[in-house]
């Protein structure tokens, strides 16, 4: 599902941690009424510490925070920051608890990523409160003001209200917060639209992107962590690239917290090399974003191009259509490719056997488990 196309709004991309999570912890910091805090990752470690200290401290001075994470994501946060939470008044919320019942129902999880103050400034993007974001892993966030505001919004509270969010958080703390949305009429304001997934196979992110990519005209930029991609769009993209559409990835090198992943991935390249498509591995670290840039449509949000999130998990983007945010984020890839490695055709035909068969045994893996789902 998605929202609608609003105008009069402000993105700011904001690359790396370095620039978002000092921003984001202000705005906490600043906050006076209500803070919105949706997370698939958050482990006991220094940056869930200085979270956790931020969110009670807001609780303390009368702020009402609503804090929702998946429950199998937050499998690493401890009892001891948990209790902390509580006892300062955070209302903590978790999403679809693994059982026994519905083995099934245990595969969809929340990997959306928001945190939204005062009804005024949100932010999404890839992050996590996990400690691998503060130096190891490149991620990219935006930050977000005007109208569209209220769909992210919208899209909490729905399912801070679902039957599968269990917690002590009151359900009914979310569905009236005062929304500051102020439309930027001058030369700042912007058109977007919060897209997302719902899991159990409908995901509008996968039908707004297939439908970009097959209507491109001159450029498709894509960056993901697990690039397993469906058939259906790896053709999209080699058609693409045989017209004459600038079709590049941005995929993470051998620096990957799931290399089988990155193995899966790989079967795929020689066809798309050999239709045009250019492939960039990232070479200083774990790429760990997840953007989009077709023409002047910019993507930014927690959704991978892997079957996961394609077809079960709950996800949501941010899209951006407007020239001047989608020159940023393609000066933030023309970085990142510089930043890569590029896979050369006659190379990648060339590579060992032992490569080949890493490709074949994941591949054929990751195969399985998609005819499983």
């Amino acid at each position: 599902m998605h929202g609608v196309w609003r105008d009069g709004n402000r993105f700011e991309l904001l690359a790396e941690s370095s620039c978002f999570l000092p921003v984001m912890f202000t705005a906490i910091e600043e906050a006076r009424r209500s803070i919105l805090i949706e997370l698939y990752l958050m482990e006991s470690g220094h940056l869930a510490t200085a979270l956790i200290d931020a969110l009670c401290r807001a609780a303390e001075r009368g702020v009402a925070v609503a804090l929702m994470l998946d429950a199998y994501g937050a499998m690493g946060l401890g009892g001891e920051d948990r209790r902390r939470l509580e006892q300062a008044g955070v209302a903590l919320r978790l999403f679809n608890p693994l059982g026994l019942r519905s083995l099934t129902r245990n595969l969809t999880r929340d990997h959306r990523k928001l945190v939204v103050i005062d009804g005024r400034v949100a932010f999404t993007g890839g992050f996590g409160a996990v400690d691998e974001f503060i130096e190891a892993w490149y991620e990219v966030a935006v930050r977000i003001e005007g109208p569209v505001i209220a769909d992210w919004v919208r899209l909490f509270s729905r399912l801070w209200d679902s039957p599968l969010t269990r917690g002590a958080g009151e359900t009914a703390m979310v569905r009236h917060l005062q929304l500051e949305l102020r439309p930027h009429e001058d030369y700042h304001g912007m058109r977007g639209r919060v897209v997302w997934g719902q899991g159990y196979r409908y995901q509008a992110i996968r039908h707004s992107l297939y439908g970009r990519v097959s209507s491109a005209q001159r450029r498709i930029w894509l960056c993901t962590p697990y690039f397993v991609p469906t058939r259906s769009l790896r053709r999209r993209l080699a058609r693409a690239s045989r017209r004459g559409v600038d079709v590049r990835l941005l995929l993470p090198g051998r620096d990957h917290d799931h290399p089988w992943v990155r193995y899966a991935g790989q079967r795929f390249y020689r066809r798309l090399l050999r239709a045009g498509v250019r492939i960039f591995e990232f070479q200083p670290s774990f790429i760990h974003a997840k953007f989009s840039l077709v023409d002047q449509w910019s993507s930014l949000g927690s959704c991978n191009f892997d079957h996961w999130s394609l077809h079960w998990n709950l996800e949501a983007n941010q899209e951006v259509d407007d020239a001047r945010f989608a020159s940023e984020v393609a000066a933030l890839f023309e970085r990142n490719f510089a930043a890569s490695r590029e896979i050369n055709h006659r190379e990648w035909v060339r590579r060992p056997r032992w490569q080949r068969f890493k490709e074949w045994i994941f591949g054929s893996f990751d195969a399985w488990l998609t005819r499983l789902r």
